[in-house]
This record gives C-alpha cells, structure tokens and sequence, in this order.
C-alpha cells in the first residue's frame, strides 16, 4: 500500500520540485547571459540547493514528485528527478532518467546538467559504468560527465575519441580539448578530416585549445566563414588565437559577406581591434544594432557601460523578447536582452577622454591585452560571455590548461578561482 503524505507536507514538496525544475531552466538562460555575473549566478545556484535540500528531507515523497513530473519532461524536470537519481543510487532509477533522455533529446541538458551538479565524489561507481557500457549514448554521457568535472577518463577517452558513432566522436574530442590532453594532440589533428561537421569542428575546436595553430586555425576559418550551428563559436576561437594579419584578413572576409552584420559587431569585438572603435560608436545610433555595437565596445575597452552611465532609456518602440500578441508568430526570445542600451554621445565622450590607454596594432580584451592575470580577474568580476572568452584565453595563453568551466556551480567555480590565484 503506498504511503500517504500529509497534505502540508505534500503542498511543500511539490513547491520545492516546481521552482528547482523552474529555476533550472532559468540557469539555461543565464549562464549565457550578457548581464550576469558569477556573484548573479551564486545567488541563483544557492536557491536551487536549497529546493534540492528540501527535496532531500521529503525523502521518498519527494522522489515520486520528481519521477511524475517526467510525465511532461523538460530541462527543469528532467534535471530534478536526475539529481534524486543520482543521490539515491538506485539503478532503475538512473536507467529511467537515461532511456527517456536517449528517446527525448530535448531532456539530455537537464540529465547532464544534473551530472555536473552532484559532486564528483557522488558519481564515483556511476560514470564507469557508464563509460564501460557497450551503449554509445551511455559512454557519451559518461565522457560528458567527465568533461564536465574535469576528470580524466583515462584509456577509454583514446578509443571513445575514434569511435564509429559521430555524437559520441564529437563529445570525446571536445572532452580532449577541455582536459588539456595535449598527448591526443596528433590524433585531434588527424580528426580535422572528419567528414561529420559537428566532429570536424569538435576536432578543431580541441587542437587549438591544445596548441595548433596551423590546421586547427585554418579549419576553423572555414567554419567561420560557412552558415552553421558552429559558426559563431569557431569565429570566437580564431579571432582569440590568430595573429593580427590573420585576424585582419579573417575579418575582412566576414565583413566581405554582407550577410550578417550582427555576425561581423560580434566578430570586431572578439578581435579586440581598437581601429574599429568609431565604426562601432556610429552603429549605437541604430536601435536594431546598439546594444550589440555597445557590447562589442565593452569587449574591447572594458567599459561597463552601466556601471559608467554611459546607457541611454530604452527605445519606446523596442520590445525586448515575444510580444504578447497570440497571433505573432515570431516567438524568439530578443538577443540582446540584459545589455544596456548606449548613450552615443556619452559613449564618444568616454572614448575621447580614454584614448591614450588604447595603443593601435595592440588586441584589447575587456580594456587590457590578454594575459593570465588579467583573465582571471574577468573569470572573477566579468560578465558570463566575457567570461566564457577568458576561460578560453587561459587556454590558448597556456596550452594544456583545462578549459575553466563557467557554467559549473558557482561555488565550485569559486573554490577553482581562489585556487588557481
């Protein structure tokens, strides 16, 4: 006969599964947020532990909660009842959570999302069983598990990296690159022929981090330079690690396109070029383009422009995500939403007054040349996608670094920060 829970209790419980699933979508959102910081990131990190807690307490009331919220499974849902998995040790438990993010791929971001929650001591026994598995989605999250800990694998991450099916190949490699395995190097630069696109960037993505800077460059220009899902982030890679005439010609070939002009802000930025400084001013006039002109600026400069006043009200006319209208059927949320809308006068005045601290032919990152001291004082105050591009530069700056994970838990992060100054 199943326990009956009293009715207070039951009413808690559910309040708790509803707001962690609730907030874990959120955490979705801001971790690649342009307006939040890691102190942001920890005050929403403590609020989820403590609905997890309650969780915990509920005991067996809380798992059944957890377990029928996947009758309508997302992120949140799944992310919870992966999290009280996890804890309970219980196999039907995890091969549940397992078989319904295998047949929904919409759920696997809660599933491994929740694998980077628990601590790594939590998934000792777990993830090498999973990683021996004969089941390519099984060994796929057990690398990614890893991955997400910064453990090494070990033996299985060579074989898993050549492996026959595409999706576990491209997360191995990736994998490669975020340890620092710098012994795989050769083998990710043979992968560079991969005929899979997500594998032949993963290959590429990884050799850079691990010190190529030849093939590994090239492939991901061309990447760059193609639509695609990669497209963005292979930009960001080169521009950080290419010289200043590659970067130039890089540039110019993006800009060559004129087919995204959002793509060629985003790219000035990353290439942290000051020449372009005013072309980026005279974009804040445009209210489609301004706050993305206003972030590229701040990338370079590391002028927050919030912080300095340098923002002007919003547009009347701009509305930021959906409308509300039932019948518009653009439903994507705005980009730009979180960045400050930027004075253009303001902004022009702040750039006359600072113009001796910025030398031509010198790359700008968030107001300094890149250099590990000045990366890991973005790590700790920057804004999350300066953030990511800092994780990426203590890769770049020392070779076999493992790629600081800015979307772990923020206290996990803290601890790595105090360690690594």
């Amino acid at each position: 006969m199943q326990r009956k829970f009293p009715q207070p209790l039951l009413a808690v419980v559910r309040q708790h599964t509803d707001e962690a699933a609730h907030l874990r979508t959120v955490r979705s959102v801001l971790v690649a947020a342009p307006h939040v910081k890691l102190h942001h990131l920890r005050r929403l990190d403590d609020r989820i532990a403590a609905h997890l807690d309650g969780l915990v307490v509920a005991g067996e009331c809380g798992s059944q909660l957890c377990d029928a919220a996947l009758e309508s499974p997302g992120t949140g849902e799944m992310f919870c009842a992966a999290i009280r998995a996890l804890d309970e040790r219980k196999d039907e438990g995890l091969d549940k959570v397992l078989a319904i993010a295998a047949a929904l791929p919409e759920t696997l971001t809660g599933l491994v999302s929740a694998l980077g929650w628990v601590s790594a001591p939590g998934l000792k026994g777990i993830v090498s069983g999973l990683l021996t598995s004969s089941d390519p989605f099984r060994q796929r999250i057990g690398i990614a598990a890893c991955a997400l800990h910064r453990v090494d694998p070990g033996p299985p991450l060579v074989s898993l990296v050549a492996s026959t099916e595409p999706a576990l190949r491209a997360r191995a490699m990736r994998c490669a690159g975020e340890l620092g395995r710098v012994d795989l190097l050769p083998l990710l630069v043979s992968a560079l022929q991969d005929k899979d696109p997500e594998c032949h960037f993963r290959a590429a993505q990884a050799a850079l981090l691990l010190g190529d800077r030849r093939t590994a460059l090239a492939a991901l220009r061309d990447v760059a330079l193609q639509p695609g899902p990669f497209r963005l982030q292979a930009l960001a890679l080169a521009l950080f690690a290419a010289e200043t005439t590659f970067a130039y010609e890089l540039l110019k070939q993006v800009a060559s396109q004129r087919e995204d002009v959002r793509l060629l802000i985003r790219a000035v930025g990353l290439a942290g070029d000051t020449a372009r400084i005013p072309w980026l001013v005279g974009l804040m006039s445009d209210d489609k383009l301004a706050r993305l002109a206003g972030e590229a600026f701040s990338f370079i400069t590391g002028a927050d422009l919030a912080w300095l006043d340098l923002e002007r009200k919003p547009p009347e006319n701009v509305e930021p995500g959906p409308s509300d209208n039932p019948e518009d059927e653009d439903v994507s949320m705005d980009e730009d939403d979180g960045l400050p809308w930027p004075d253009q006068a303001r902004v022009q005045a702040w750039r006359a007054a600072n113009s001796q601290r910025f030398q031509p032919g010198i790359r700008y990152f968030i107001g300094a040349p890149p250099s590990w001291e000045h990366c890991l004082q973005v790590l700790k105050d920057g804004y999350q996608r300066q953030r990511v591009a800092a994780a990426h530069y203590l890769c770049l700056l020392r070779p076999g670094t493992p790629l600081f994970n800015c979307a772990a838990p923020a206290w996990r992060q803290e601890r790595l920060l105090e360690r690594m100054s």
